[in-house]
């Protein structure tokens, strides 16, 4: 998964087709996935599909191709920096409701939602921040643009969490 993301960048940086791809059945299955780009171990971009909309290999090919060229926060990716970005793939299991008091830090992410507002974050960024669940819980009504006690009971916010198997590359040659 590591390397189709990988091609599928280089695929737009070198305009020409991706090569045809034949799917193992788990690549076949329709999973939600984020694929995230560090460069110098800075975000280089970040997106995905929370949900299961298109096959696992699709989501990948298209969750990489959108993070290196089309998160706003980021300028597109260059091919001096093609070789240098790792890449992070993070598979998810469906969302389902939870309630505040049993989010687990490092196991779960997070979706919060209130009247059309919805911020997502993955488990491992209140591991990688060394928050506790009630900071991770405001962080992700913060992102959603809600007020940070959102997520209490009585506020109306919809929390909804998710397990993901993470895959990165480790290995400057990849």
């Amino acid at each position: 998964m590591l390397r189709l993301a990988h091609e599928a960048i280089l695929s737009v940086l070198d305009q020409r087709e991706m090569p045809p791809c034949e799917p193992s059945s788990h690549l076949s299955e329709l999973r939600g996935a984020f694929t995230t780009l560090h460069l110098v171990q800075r975000l280089r971009g970040c997106v995905g599909y929370p949900n299961a909309i298109v096959p696992l290999y699709r989501t990948v090919i298209e969750t990489a191709r959108a993070a290196a060229f089309d998160d706003p926060r980021f300028a597109p990716l260059t091919l001096v920096e093609a070789p240098e970005v790792k890449v992070s793939l993070s598979v998810l299991s469906p969302l389902k409701p939870i309630l505040a008091d049993e989010v687990e830090v490092g196991r779960h992410g997070l979706v919060v939602s209130l009247n059309g507002y919805r911020g997502l974050l993955l488990p491992q960024v209140p591991v990688e921040h060394g928050w506790n669940r009630v900071t991770f819980l405001e962080q992700t009504c913060r992102k959603a643009g809600l007020p940070t006690n959102a997520w209490r009971e009585g506020e109306g916010a919809i929390i909804e969490a998710f397990t993901a198997e993470v895959f990165r590359d480790e290995d400057p040659e990849r």
